[in-house]
C-alpha cells in the first residue's frame, strides 16, 4: 500500500475509533443517570399513581414537581413537601415504625444508629428492588459526615416497618414517597433533599437539650430548620470548617402573590 494511502486509513481508522469511544462514554455517562425501574415498581404505579394523583390535586398539589422530605427522630414522624409556586406545602406527614438508635448522629459503620443532618438523594439513590419493598439511600456519609471521619453505608428511608440503622415505614408510605419523588425525576429533577432532626427544632427542645454532648449539632441542624420554615424553601446548604453552612432560598413566588394581594391606593378625591 502506498504511503498516502496507508495515512489516510489510518487517519480513518483513528476517527471511527475514536466516535466509538466517545459514543461508549456518552452512554455510560447517561446510563448512570437513568431512573431504576423494576416490575414490582411498575405494579405499585399502576395500583396507586392513579389515587395520589387525586390526593395531590385536591391540595392544590402537581404529581410530578419537585419534592423535599423532613425527618424528625423523637416524634417519629416523616414529612412529604411537594413545590408550588408560592413554595412548598406539605402533602403528608408519615408515621415511623422504627428506626435505630438513639438521639445523636451516625458515627461510624455498625454503631446501629440513624443518621441526622442534610441529605440530598439523586436518581441514582433509588431502590425499587429493595429487600423492604421500596427504598432511597440517603447518601451517607455526606461532605458534613466525611469531614468528621464519620463511617457508614446503606442508610435507607425504606417500607416493611424493620430498621438496622434506616428509618422504616409502612408500605404504603414508602409507595406514595418513592412515587411522588419518582415523578418528580421524571419531570427533570436532578436530586431532592432530605432533612433529618433530632426533634421538632423549636428553641423549647434545644434549650431541652443544652447539656447534650450534641448540641452545637443540633444548634446547626437548626441554622437549616428554621431557613425553610422562614421562606417555605429548602435552603442551599454547603459544608466548610466541619459545619453547614446554610444559605436562605429566596421565595420570589411568595414575594410576588404577596405584592399582587396588595390593594390598590385610593387617590384621595380632588
Amino acid at each position: 500500500m502506498k504511503q498516502p494511502a496507508r495515512k489516510h486509513l489510518l487517519l480513518l481508522l483513528s476517527g471511527l475509533f475514536s466516535t466509538a469511544v466517545f459514543s461508549l462514554l456518552m452512554t455510560s455517562v447517561f446510563a448512570q443517570g437513568k431512573l431504576p425501574n423494576s416490575e414490582r415498581l411498575e405494579n405499585v404505579e399502576a395500583k396507586v399513581l392513579p389515587r395520589l394523583e387525586e390526593e395531590f390535586a385536591e391540595k392544590g398539589l402537581r404529581l410530578g414537581a419537585p419534592v423535599f422530605v423532613r425527618v424528625f427522630k423523637a416524634t417519629s414522624e416523616l414529612e412529604l413537601w411537594v413545590a408550588t409556586i408560592s413554595g412548598y406545602k406539605r402533602f403528608r406527614t408519615y408515621p415511623i415504625c422504627n428506626y435505630s438508635g438513639e438521639l445523636g448522629p451516625k458515627l461510624k459503620e455498625g454503631d446501629r444508629q440513624s443518621p441526622e443532618g442534610f441529605y440530598k438523594v439523586t436518581r441514582e439513590l433509588m431502590n425499587p428492588n429493595s429487600r423492604y419493598h421500596l427504598s432511597f439511600n440517603l447518601g451517607f456519609p455526606n461532605a458534613y459526615d466525611r469531614a468528621l471521619d464519620r463511617t457508614g453505608s446503606f442508610l435507607m428511608i425504606h417500607g416493611s416497618c424493620v430498621s438496622i440503622g434506616c428509618y422504616a415505614i409502612t408500605d404504603a408510605g414508602i409507595e406514595e414517597i418513592y412515587l411522588a419523588a419518582n415523578e418528580a425525576f421524571k419531570g427533570g429533577e436532578e436530586a431532592f433533599d432530605v432533612h433529618v432532626f433530632p426533634f421538632r427544632m423549636t428553641d423549647e427542645s434545644i434549650n431541652l437539650h443544652k447539656s447534650s454532648e450534641w448540641s452545637d449539632f443540633w444548634q446547626n441542624l437548626k441554622e437549616g430548620h428554621d431557613a425553610f420554615e422562614k421562606t417555605g424553601m429548602p435552603p442551599s446548604i454547603e459544608v466548610a470548617n466541619k459545619r453547614y453552612l446554610i444559605v436562605e432560598t429566596p421565595n420570589f413566588g411568595k414575594a410576588a402573590n404577596h405584592l399582587f394581594r396588595q390593594k390598590p391606593q385610593q387617590n384621595g378625591a380632588d
